[in-house]
């Protein structure tokens, strides 16, 4: 099953080495990790996507808590959560092909970002589903590059720890 883990963490140098030296070391393959500033400064925040069942999913958030940077673990893999990616996709344009091209990417409301003679580049953020459907409606016509954040996630609004501010509590102990 697929897991998705939220840290919280010390904004210092090496804690995301530290994590995915930890994952290694243990042999949970990353799927995905993005790390962001945190709500507060000097804090940020990692999604990380593995796999594993609830055991190891256990294992991998007591692992985490152990470093020293590491303030809170989450796995939200079974709560309702916001799940963003984005992605940069180039893909091979001619004139005859450009308008079917933005036809395609109509529904999928995403933004050209750059034009050339040979290729379009568009930006497409939505969930890891969205984003697979479209590059595969785009590999016909030949994708060039395509860049991917990661997934990035938040639970849902009306979740038990909605509006709570773990920081300040936590600096408040």
């Amino acid at each position: 099953m697929e897991r998705t883990l939220t840290a919280l963490v010390n904004d210092r140098p090496g804690v995301l080495a530290r994590v995915a030296g930890l994952f290694s070391r243990r042999g949970y393959n990353i799927a995905s990790i993005t790390v962001g500033a945190a709500e507060e400064p000097g804090f940020s925040r990692m999604t990380i996507v593995s796999a594993g069942d609830d055991v190891v999913a256990s294992q991998m958030v007591a692992q985490l808590l152990k470093l020293v940077d590491v303030i809170e673990v989450r796995d939200i893999s079974k709560e309702k959560v916001v799940r963003r990616e984005l992605a940069l996709v180039k893909v091979k344009t001619t004139p005859t092909t450009r308008l079917e091209i933005t036809h395609i990417l109509d529904p999928f409301r995403v933004s050209i970002v750059d034009v050339g003679h040979y290729s379009i580049t568009v930006e497409v953020t939505g969930d890891t589903e969205k984003i697979d459907a479209l590059i595969a409606l785009l590999h016909p016509y030949g994708v060039v590059q395509i860049a991917r954040t990661g997934v990035t996630a938040l639970v849902r609004s009306g979740a038990a720890l909605d509006g709570q501010n773990h920081l300040s509590d936590e600096k408040n102990a």
